[in-house]
Parts: structure tokens; C-alpha cells; sequence
């Protein structure tokens, strides 16, 4: 699926290509992950094509001169047809062929196939929706198949290992990406994306149009296998992150779909080196530091600054951001995406964008540490401030009670949710060249003020009676005390307080 001036279509491979600067704006997948799983296929097909610059002195040139796709329009046009061919008995695109005896006794409905749909993966759960036969078009069972290869979740498969290819087949281990943050950068059309964000190598490695039909070695299903060594990117971009097998049906219009899967354990990789990974945005430094991951609790746009951090600590390791400091000009979104879990049970997809323009990585960088700094003081005042009333409002609580007695004047709630706006406004005007001092200012006392309002809110349902006006005077004082604290951000203090 494409999108061409506000438009949704879908469009063959070799249509994308062709027309990747023409009128194709972007993909558009039914989900953020699914967008993101899509993408991932093109780049293999780019790697696969060389159609990426081949040395990094290359790069900069490729992307600019805006290099077209002839390389990777030719590979396709001169692959085989069964080499695409979603239904083929003995290699089937993106499939395990393997599973084809056990289709029909141990298959279940497409239901499976989709990440949303499938609910937790524990094997000892009410699972009956799985078993609905309505099924799903071709294109939209292939779109959640790549969706299922990139961010499958651990957990314990469907399927009998006795019964078919082995014990461990049951196994399913997390996807390459179903841990972290994806960044991509997006550009003008989905041409310029995809240039923006291929690396130089000449390492390209293998497409994996199948499981049964490769050079790669594939695993068995006897014992859980050593993670195999990524040949390239192209390896990396298409792997085959789950067995699965999808059976076709005959649809009401009289097209092919798919009525019935199997899914299983999919490719285990080995650790990954820094240049297979090129959009990683790290946490913590040295041995602690680790890839940025999604978490239920932080909301994307709070993690701002480990990405502006990236592109403007450059100097640590050249990639993705490395590379896009070194453009002349123009602006760039940075386009992050994570699958949020917990445990086996997927929960949402986590997704934001945040604006990059050369030369501002600093800039940039400050005003969302800073920006996020704020936004943390004034929740923890927010805080304090719930707690000061809760004393007044309540002489004698029990101890049971506290938790949810204090959620009542809590505000942080609303202070969360109001705050994404304001942050990306803060963003939006570093971007285009605003101070970044009166930026953040503008930023400090909106949040301030918005804080205020919503605590008034909080106490409007405290009793009219000297000790609901109490608890609302004690409330308000502790936050504004809060923010004119010596150590309180500049931003949210009075102008007599600030040094």
C-alpha cells in the first residue's frame, strides 16, 4: 500500500519503483509496524539490487542527485515469477514449505497471522477466536506475514512439535525488532526515504525469498539452534523471523486468499555487528548502554533527546545519523516506531515523529533535554502538590485507602497528556531556527500554566467548607513553591526567583 497525494492504493513492486519519485508519498501500512515491516522488504529488495551507494563517500552524491531505482526495477523484472509467487507448493514467498503436510489437520484461521489479532501467545489460554475461518485477502495476509517476520513476540506457538517439524518449533523467540525502537528517516517522497536511509556497503548479502529454496543455512527443529551469522543486509532486512505457512482459499469475488496458517519458530540470528544496525539509538554508556526500547510507561516523544543525542554525538560511531549531518540542507523527520508488550501479549504500537535539520543536531538536542526535564519536574510537583491536599482532606485515612485518595488530586495524568503538543511545538521551532532560550521559555510557562489549570480541576470537587478550602490553598502553594525552588527548571519560575 502507497500513499500518492493523500491517496491510499496499492501498487506491484515494480509500480513502486518505478514511480518511488514520481507520486508515491509513503507507505501506508494498517498499522505503524506494518508500515515499518513493508519498508524493511524494500530495503532488502534495494540491497539485493545494489541499488545502494556502494562506499560511504558515495552516499551524500546518491542522495542528493536523487539516484533512481533502474538497478533495482531490473532485478525484479528479471527474477522468475514463482520466486514472488505467495502460493507456490514448494517454495512459497516468505514461507516454510515444510509445514505443507500439516496444513490442514493443524492449521487455524488467518486470525493468527495478524500481531493484533492474536491476543497472548501462552498455549494454555482461551484462544477460540484463532479457529474463525473468515479469511483474509492475499495482499493483506502478506502484509501480516512481513509484520510477523520483523516483530513477532516470544512465547509459545500454536502448533504440535510431536505432530510436525520438531520440539523447538513451538519456541517462539521475540522478532530482530520486536525489542526496540525502529528509526527511519523520512524524506519528501518514498524514493528519497529509501536513499536516505540505505547504508554504503558493498557487503549486500541475500534476499530470502523462501526457507526451503536458499544458499543460507537453515535451522532444524529437533533443538534450539546457535543464532546464524547475517551475511548482509539484504539477509538482515527479509529474514525469515517465523516459519509460517499460508493456506489459499477462494474468496467471494473470486480471488485467491488465505483461509488457513500455520506458524511456527522462525530464524534465530546471531548478535548483530553496529553497521547492520544503523538506526539503533542507545541508552546508558559503555557496558550498560543498550538500544532504545518501547515501554509502556514513557511515551516516545519523552525519549527525544537519546535521539537527537544520536545525530549529535557523531563522532561515537558512523551510521544513519552520521551520515544525515552531513546534508546540506533541508529538513529530515525522524520517524520512530516500537511494539509495546507485555510479556507475550502485545499491547500497542508506540509511534512519533520528530523533526532534524543540519546544523541544529545541538540546538536540537538541548531544547528536547531540556524540554523533557521540564515536563518530569513539574509531574513530581504535581505530586507533592496531590499530597498536600490529600493531608488536609483526609485527617484520618486508612492506610488501604491512601493509594486511591491521593489519585483524586493527582493531575499528572492530564499533565502527561497535554504535554506531547507543547514538546513538538518546542521542536517544530528550534527546527526552523527560533532561539532556543525563548523556545523553551514560551514552552516552560505553558506547561506551568496548563499544570495550575489542571490541579484546579483536580480540587474543584473538594467540599466548600474550611477544610476543602484548606486543602485547596495548601495544594496550590506547594506548586507554585515547587516551581520557584532554587532548583527548579529557570523556565517555570517567576521572574523574581530567577537568577
Amino acid at each position: 500500500m502507497v500513499t500518492t497525494g493523500g491517496r491510499t492504493e496499492s501498487r506491484s513492486l515494480l509500480q513502486v519503483f518505478r514511480t518511488a519519485d514520481e507520486d508515491v508519498k509513503t507507505l501506508a501500512g494498517s498499522t505503524p509496524g506494518e508500515t515499518v515491516a513493508l519498508f524493511e522488504f524494500l530495503l532488502a529488495i534495494c540491497y539485493a539490487s545494489k541499488s545502494n551507494p556502494p562506499v560511504p563517500e558515495r552516499w551524500l552524491d546518491w542522495v542528493e542527485s536523487r539516484q533512481p531505482f533502474d538497478e533495482a526495477v531490473k532485478w525484479l523484472e528479471d527474477e522468475p515469477d514463482d520466486r514472488w509467487n505467495l502460493f507456490h507448493p514448494s517454495m512459497p514467498l516468505g514461507q516454510n514449505s515444510q509445514l505443507a503436510p500439516y496444513l490442514n489437520e493443524h492449521g487455524v484461521g488467518p486470525a493468527q497471522l495478524v500481531i493484533e489479532h492474536v491476543g497472548d501467545y501462552n498455549q494454555f489460554f482461551d484462544h477460540h477466536h484463532l479457529e474463525h475461518p473468515k479469511p483474509l485477502t492475499a495482499e493483506r495476509a502478506f502484509r501480516a506475514m512481513l509484520t510477523q517476520h520483523a516483530y513477532g513476540l516470544s512465547g509459545r506457538a500454536r502448533i504440535s512439535g510431536q505432530a510436525t517439524l520438531g520440539p523447538t518449533i513451538t519456541n517462539l523467540a521475540v522478532g530482530r525488532l520486536g525489542a526496540r525502537i525502529r528509526v527511519i528517516a523520512l524524506g519528501e517522497t518514498l524514493g528519497d526515504t529509501l536513499r536516505l536511509n540505505l547504508a554504503p556497503t558493498t557487503r549486500r548479502g541475500t534476499f530470502n525469498h523462501t526457507w526451503t529454496v536458499s544458499n543460507l543455512p537453515r535451522r532444524g527443529f529437533a533443538t534450539k539452534p546457535d543464532g546464524r551469522p547475517v551475511d548482509g543486509p539484504a539477509d538482515l532486512h527479509s529474514v525469515l523471523g517465523r516459519s509460517i505457512l499460508l493456506g489459499p482459499c477462494t474468496l467471494p469475488n473470486g480471488e485467491t486468499g488465505v483461509g488457513r496458517v500455520l506458524v511456527g519458530a522462525g530464524e534465530l540470528l546471531g548478535p548483530l555487528s553496529d553497521s547492520l544496525v544503523q538506526d539503533a539509538v542507545y541508552t546508558g554508556t559503555g557496558a550498560t548502554a543498550k538500544p532504545l526500547g518501547p515501554s509502556p510507561a514513557r511515551a516516545l516523544w519523552r525519549e527525544a533527546h537519546a535521539l537527537y543525542a544520536a545525530v549529535a554525538d557523531r563522532s561515537k560511531r558512523v551510521d544513519l545519523y552520521h551520515r544525515l549531518a552531513t546534508l546540506a540542507e533541508g529538513q529530515v523527520s525522524l520517524w520512530a516506531v516500537g511494539l509495546v508488550a507485555n510479556k507475550t501479549a502485545p499491547l500497542s504500537w508506540l509511534s512519533d515523529t520528530f523533526p532534524y535539520r543540519p546544523g541544529r543536531e545541538q540546538d536540537l538536542r538541548h531544547a528536547a533535554h531540556t524540554g523533557s526535564r521540564i515536563a518530569e519536574y513539574v509531574a513530581a510537583s504535581l505530586g507533592k502538590a496531590a499530597f498536600a491536599a490529600w493531608k488536609i482532606a483526609y485527617p484520618n485515612p486508612k492506610p488501604a485507602d491512601k493509594k486511591l485518595q491521593i489519585a483524586r488530586f493527582d493531575a499528572r495524568p492530564e499533565h502527561w497528556a497535554a504535554t506531547e503538543q507543547p514538546f513538538h511545538v518546542l521542536l517544530d521551532r528550534v527546527v526552523s531556527g527560533d532561539s532556543v532560550a525563548e523556545s523553551l521559555e514560551t514552552y516552560g510557562t505553558t506547561l506551568a500554566e496548563s499544570a495550575t489549570t489542571f490541579l484546579e480541576r483536580r480540587l474543584d470537587s473538594l467540599p466548600s467548607n474550611a477544610r476543602g478550602f484548606q486543602a485547596r490553598s495548601d495544594a496550590l502553594r506547594t506548586l507554585a513553591w515547587e516551581f520557584d525552588k532554587p532548583k527548579a527548571p529557570d523556565q517555570l519560575k517567576s521572574k523574581e526567583k530567577r537568577p
